[in-house]
């Protein structure tokens, strides 16, 4: 399997943070379905523990894997700051073993993406299953695909947000250009950062999964879809939805 390319751009949690300060509305569904699952929890691609440490903060015990070296420091800070206590683990998602179960296992906010071929998804797929409890629930967020995105012309740049630098530096203003390659169902993202006149640019890569795509993926690795959800209301998914929530059991 290749390694993930996505370490660059997730390299430092303090403008993770910044970027995604505003971003809470997915925090309640998962607490809603902790309190329905139960406990223990653990998430996939934690970061800088956005999403973990609220949870442990409503008293569930929660572990939270992670690839990035800079978020799990970062989200260890903000735990530490807040007496929360969250099990941080660094490791592959495709390849971790903690030789326990879980009643409740998710990957939020976009972040199965990053698996880009059969290979990952089924190593992923199998850690899951490993580590989920007999009657426990795997939970994936991911957007609902819209071709209007896709093929939007990749020479314009387009404004994605504003932030103010963790260094000081000033407003870093990010804009952004794609490529989607049909073939691999990537789409191919680069954010541009800037400040002045200075902008770093970052690749962003988005593994892009259709409906009946995803739910077949779960089906035929073990992880057949109970339940699919259009927003995190709990609204049924639709053509429409913006978002596939998705709530597998274990098959």
């Amino acid at each position: 399997m290749k390694p993930s390319d996505c370490e660059p751009l997730y390299r430092d949690g303090r403008h993770y943070d910044r970027l995604n300060a505003e971003f809470v509305e997915d925090i309640p569904f998962y607490l809603s379905l902790i309190r329905r699952f139960g406990q223990p929890v653990l998430e996939l691609a934690c970061g800088t523990g956005r999403v973990a440490i609220p949870i442990a903060e409503a008293g569930y015990r929660v572990t939270g894997l992670d690839l990035s070296t800079g978020m799990l420091s970062f989200a260890k800070e903000k735990a530490a700051a807040k007496s929360a206590q969250v099990e941080w683990i660094q490791a592959d998602c495709r390849e971790f073993d903690l030789g326990r179960q879980f009643a409740f296992v998710f990957f939020p906010f976009n972040s199965i993406a990053h698996l880009h071929d059969l290979a990952s998804l089924e190593a992923c797929f199998a850690r899951v299953r490993e580590h989920l409890m007999p009657e426990g629930r795997f939970v994936i967020d991911m957007f609902n695909p819209k071709i209007e995105y896709l093929i939007r012309d990749p020479s314009t740049r387009r404004p994605v947000a504003e932030y103010e630098d963790p260094d000081g530096n000033g407003t870093i203003v990010l804009t952004e250009n794609n490529v989607y390659d049909r073939a691999s169902q990537v789409n191919h993202i680069k954010w541009y950062f800037s400040v002045g006149r200075d902008v770093a640019v970052e690749e962003l890569n988005m593994r892009v999964f259709y409906p009946q795509e995803l739910d077949a993926l779960l089906k035929y690795n073990g992880l057949p879809v109970e339940a699919k959800y259009g927003d995190y209301d709990e609204s049924p998914f639709g053509s429409d939805s913006a978002k596939q929530l998705v709530v597998c059991r274990k098959g």
